[in-house]
């Protein structure tokens, strides 16, 4: 079973991604980002640094940030952190004013509780409870506030028809990380395990980026898309719309013609 490290070394390089541009994106030093992805949880610095470390790999990366950052701290524990908090005073030099206020009126309250032990005349007497007839009255509940329900909103049509916008369909013949954005949204950014099939749809434009091109195969408004690449290859930022559609799908081959014409 893969470790943790090197499940994050093994996303990164799905995405085509450096060790260097993740250190240029997070400003996080390659020494720390290697020594996260090789498991040595002992050269990252104390405190909260290596979580933020994880939280921004991840995010750079487009993983579940809190995901991982919880499975960081379940196997590593928060023990350096709990140490950075507890150190004590003297190594942080001379102690607060507000402590040792504290401190003496903690010590007061001991030296009052010993006088009063020995002292039973001048313990505090608990005030005798009152009778059922002196009791406050019961308070009465306020009324419930009723509040119109508002009617529900009706639905908004969303589905895109291949006649005036885009339907692709990604088939992953291997485990390929795929990045595609609808219409400037991004609409899915993650690794598509191979036998796996996902359909999307625009109106307008999709840009479609992808760590594996030769393992990847797509349909384009119900036709086979052309080879993007070859097995390993990164391919970013292709851009899918009306215009460059034809170029970007098979192109149509009418059989019975195709066969009277060889005849």
């Amino acid at each position: 079973m893969a470790s943790f490290g090197e499940n994050l070394r093994r996303e990164r390089e799905l995405r085509g991604i450096t060790i260097r541009e993740v250190a240029d994106a997070t400003k996080i030093s390659t020494r720390f980002l290697n020594a996260l992805e090789n498991d040595k949880v002992d050269q990252l610095p104390g405190g909260l640094f290596p979580r933020a470390f994880v939280r921004q790999y991840c995010n750079h990366l487009g993983l579940d940030a809190e995901k991982y950052v919880a499975e960081f701290l379940y196997l590593n524990g928060a023990g350096h952190e709990v140490k950075a908090a507890t150190a004590p005073l003297a190594a942080r030099g001379n102690a607060p004013r507000g402590v040792l206020f504290f401190a003496a009126v903690v010590l007061a309250g001991v030296g009052l509780s010993w006088k009063l032990g020995r002292d039973p005349e001048k313990a505090v007497v608990q005030a005798p409870t009152p009778l059922a007839s002196e009791k406050a009255p019961a308070a009465t509940p306020m009324p419930e506030r009723l509040y119109p329900i508002a009617p529900p909103a009706a639905p908004v049509a969303t589905t895109v028809t291949t006649s005036d916008g885009l339907v692709l369909t990604l088939t992953a013949q291997q485990d390929c990380w795929v990045q595609v954005m609808a219409d400037g949204q991004t609409v899915l950014n993650r690794v598509l395990s191979g036998g796996e099939t996902t359909t999307l749809e625009a109106h307008g434009q999709i840009v479609l980026s992808v760590g594996n091109a030769g393992g990847l195969a797509f349909r384009l408004n119900d036709r086979p898309g052309v080879p993007l690449g070859k097995a390993g290859e990164v391919k970013r930022n292709i851009v899918i719309n009306r215009d460059n559609l034809p170029s970007l799908v098979q192109e149509k081959q009418d059989a019975p013609t195709a066969r009277a014409s060889r005849s």
